[in-house]
């Protein structure tokens, strides 16, 4: 079986959604099957230079293979003329192709491609069917799904979303189309080789994830705040960054220095590798606190790495984290995340409890095996209907 993972850019700076095609291709390969994964050179939206990588060209990894396009001419967009027009003369050679994000152009554009040279398509929206990401930019999505999106969902042979409440509260436009529920996988972190990070010997408080407004951080802040006057005793992390939105991400940082919170605060900026295998080694618990979250990827890195999560019931893993103990479920709001961390900060032996809980949760269900499994089954079963 020869497949195609399309996604815009796998650069670490657009965070887990788009890493994640890099560990699904790689458990997919293992199974046999010939990935090829087309992608932009893209590497950031403000001047960043593009990904050092090799052009319009085969580059192995982990038994799979990447091709990177480059961004030309709507960087900002990660529009690729160049992957278009491979996909073109190359789609014949595949039989179905998986396809990253809605509303960004490069992808639009191949399912519409797909269509016209009859590959079979599923479509991971990544969460911009939710009502509340269709906020954004309210007017230009209505006209753009009108206009493209409405057709390639109509068109898909499947919408893959990542959690059974991503799928139950999507927007679908008056198309009916499959739904395919497959969570995201995760890898265990490395284990580091010495203390990257020395923090205080107080509970630590893990937030690890793009710094963005809908991540909840004005209700995360204040809810801290309220502890530090009952004299609850934490340290707080804030690993993160907003290439696309440096203001917000400066707003939270001026914000934080001029909070009481600034004495019991490392912020980090963008983690990865050692780095951020210290701060998963050394977090007490991890806080998400989402206005909505499609999945959660850090959350379930989190898990995987044994430390307890507060999530809020918008994150649409919370129903899993709630039935295997894994953490602490409430509402997105002060008081509820207050009492959350409050209960957790102040019960040691209830934190190993859930840690080891959301470990062994994650090791069942967020396995790169265990997903690429059933996502063969969904391929396959996709191209038994297509020859009926």
């Amino acid at each position: 079986m020869k497949i195609l993972q399309i996604v815009p850019s796998i650069s670490l700076v657009y965070g887990g959604p788009s890493q994640m095609v890099l560990g699904f291709s790689a458990a997919l390969a293992a199974k046999g099957v010939e990935v090829t994964v087309l992608t932009t050179d893209s590497n950031g939206d403000f001047g960043q230079p593009p990904l050092d990588v090799p052009l319009n060209q085969p580059v192995m990894q982990d038994g799979y293979q990447i091709r990177y396009f480059r961004c030309f001419p709507f960087r900002r967009y990660k529009f690729s003329f160049d992957l278009l027009r491979w996909l073109y003369w190359h789609a014949h050679e595949f039989d179905l192709a998986h396809i990253h994000a809605l509303f960004s152009p490069v992808s639009t554009a191949a399912a519409a491609l797909a269509r016209w040279r009859c590959l079979p398509y599923i479509l991971r929206p990544l969460g911009t069917l939710d009502p509340a990401d269709l906020q954004k930019k309210k007017q230009l999505k209505r006209l753009y799904t009108t206009l493209f999106e409405r057709a390639n969902l109509a068109g898909a042979a499947a919408i893959h979303f990542t959690s059974q409440q991503e799928a139950k509260i999507s927007e679908r436009f008056g198309v009916t189309t499959k739904d395919l529920i497959i969570p995201l996988g995760v890898s265990l972190p490395p284990e580091p080789t010495g203390e990257v990070l020395s923090l205080p010997p107080f509970p630590r408080v893990l937030f690890m994830s793009r710094i963005e407004p809908k991540k909840g951080l004005d209700i995360l802040l204040p809810a801290l705040e309220i502890l530090l006057t009952e004299k609850v005793e934490f340290h707080f992390i804030l690993a993160g960054s907003n290439p696309q939105d440096y203001e917000y991400e400066t707003k939270i940082k001026e914000r934080i220095k001029a909070s009481p919170l600034a004495r019991c605060t490392t912020i980090t900026g963008f983690v990865s590798g050692e780095l951020k295998a210290s701060l998963l080694r050394q977090a007490d618990v991890f806080v998400l606190p989402s206005y909505y979250e499609n999945f959660g990827i850090a959350v379930a890195e989190a898990m995987a790495a044994g430390i307890p999560v507060i999530i809020s019931e918008r994150v649409y893993i919370w129903q899993e984290v709630q039935e295997a103990e894994a953490g602490w479920v409430g509402k997105a709001e002060i008081q509820t995340l207050a009492s959350l961390l409050r209960e957790a900060l102040q019960n040691p032996a209830e934190r190993k409890r859930r840690g080891l809980n959301a470990r062994e949760y994650a090791l069942k269900y967020y396995n790169w095996d265990a997903i690429a499994t059933r996502a063969l089954e969904a391929y396959q079963q996709i191209l038994a209907n297509k020859t009926k």
